[in-house]
C-alpha cells in the first residue's frame, strides 16, 4: 500500500474522531468536507436554521488545524468588508494594506446569500485563483485557502439567489437535514447542560492536523490513477445531463473536471491509489445539483434534481 495515501487515510480519521466530539451525525457532510479539502474545492452548506452548519465548519477548522475566519453577510455588507482595502498612513505618507477577514485558510461565509451579488461577486477571484486583487495589485491567499459557505433555503425571506457563477465555484453543494430522533436526543443531551454558545475547545477538540500535513495529503492524489474506464463514465454522466428533457441548463466540462478530482480525493481519504465507478457516483449529486437548472416542465411537475441526477447514474452505464 502506497505510505502516502495510508497517512492521508489515517490523518482523516483522526479528523473525524476530533469532530465526533461535538458533532452528532452529519457524517457525510464531514466527508464531503475532507474530500474538499483534499481535493482543494469549497463547500455550500444549505439548511434551515439551527442544523449546525456554522458550528460545523468552526469545528472542521479546528481539527484540522486551520485558521478560522467567519463573514456574516447582511444586506448592507460592501465588497471592502470581505477584501479588505488600502489605507493612507499619514506618518508613512503610503497607503497600507488593510488585511480583511478573507484572509484566512477556512473562511465561513455565514448566510452568502443574504448580501447583493454585488458583495457575492467579492469572492469569485478568491474562490477560483486563491487570490485578491485590491487597487492594481494581487495578493495571494493562504495555500489552504478554503470557503465553506451556508446559506437558509431559498424560500426563507430576505435571500438573494446565487448567481451561476458563484455556484459554479462550489465544490460541493450539501444539504444538511433535520437531524433524526435519536440524533436530536443525543444533541440535546450533549449540548442541553451547557451554558453560552457552544466552541470547540469546550469539547476538547485539539488541532491534529497542520500545513504540512494536509500539503503532503493533497500531493498524495498525484499517486490516485484515474483509469480510461472511470474518465468516460464521468464524462458520459455529465454529458447525460445537457440531454436530458427535464434539464434546461446541464452541467458544463469544468463539472466533470472537479468531479473526476473530488473521486480521485475520496479514493485517497479510503487509502486506495485508484478510482472506482462508486466514487464518481457517490459524489454526482453532490457536485451536480448546483450546476442544473430544471425545465419548466420539470418545475411543474415537480421534479427535483437531485432524483434526476439519481436517475441518470442508474442508466449511465459504468465500467465493471
Amino acid at each position: 500500500m502506497n505510505q502516502a495515501l495510508e497517512h492521508t487515510r489515517q490523518l482523516a480519521e483522526a479528523i473525524r474522531a476530533e469532530i465526533g466530539k461535538a458533532i452528532v451525525g452529519q457524517g457525510e457532510s464531514v466527508e464531503h468536507l475532507l474530500t474538499a479539502l483534499l481535493a482543494q474545492g469549497h463547500v455550500l452548506l444549505e439548511g434551515p436554521p439551527g442544523t449546525a452548519k456554522t458550528f460545523l465548519a468552526q469545528c472542521f477548522a479546528a481539527a484540522a488545524g486551520l485558521e478560522f475566519g467567519r463573514i456574516q453577510f447582511t444586506p448592507d455588507l460592501l465588497p471592502g468588508d470581505i477584501l479588505g482595502s488600502n489605507l493612507f498612513n499619514f506618518q508613512t505618507s503610503q497607503f497600507t494594506l488593510t488585511r480583511g477577514p478573507i484572509f484566512r485558510e477556512l473562511l465561513l461565509a455565514d448566510e452568502i446569500n443574504r448580501t447583493p451579488p454585488k458583495t457575492q461577486a467579492a469572492l469569485l477571484e478568491a474562490m477560483q485563483e486563491r487570490r485578491v486583487t485590491l487597487d492594481g495589485q494581487t495578493h495571494p491567499l493562504p495555500d489552504r485557502f478554503m470557503v465553506v459557505a451556508t446559506q437558509n433555503p431559498i424560500e426563507s425571506q430576505g435571500v438573494y439567489p446565487l448567481p451561476e457563477a458563484q455556484l459554479d465555484r462550489f465544490l460541493f453543494k450539501l444539504l444538511v437535514p433535520y437531524p433524526s430522533a435519536e440524533e436530536e436526543a443525543a444533541i440535546v443531551r450533549r449540548f442541553g447542560e451547557r451554558n453560552g454558545p457552544p466552541r470547540p475547545a469546550n469539547f476538547g477538540i485539539a488541532a491534529v492536523a497542520n500545513a504540512d500535513a494536509i500539503g503532503a495529503a493533497q500531493e498524495a492524489l498525484n499517486a490516485v490513477v484515474l483509469a480510461e474506464e472511470v474518465i468516460g463514465y464521468t464524462v458520459a454522466l455529465v454529458r447525460a445531463t445537457r440531454e436530458s428533457r427535464d434539464i434546461a441548463s446541464g452541467a458544463s466540462p469544468r463539472a466533470a473536471v472537479l468531479l473526476a478530482g473530488a473521486a480521485r480525493a475520496r479514493a485517497a481519504l479510503h487509502g486506495r491509489d485508484y478510482v472506482l465507478p462508486d466514487d464518481v457516483k457517490a459524489l454526482a449529486v453532490p457536485v451536480l445539483r448546483h450546476r442544473l437548472l430544471l425545465s419548466p416542465a420539470a418545475e411543474i411537475e415537480g421534479k427535483e434534481v437531485e432524483a434526476l441526477v439519481a436517475d441518470l447514474v442508474e442508466r449511465t452505464e459504468a465500467p465493471k
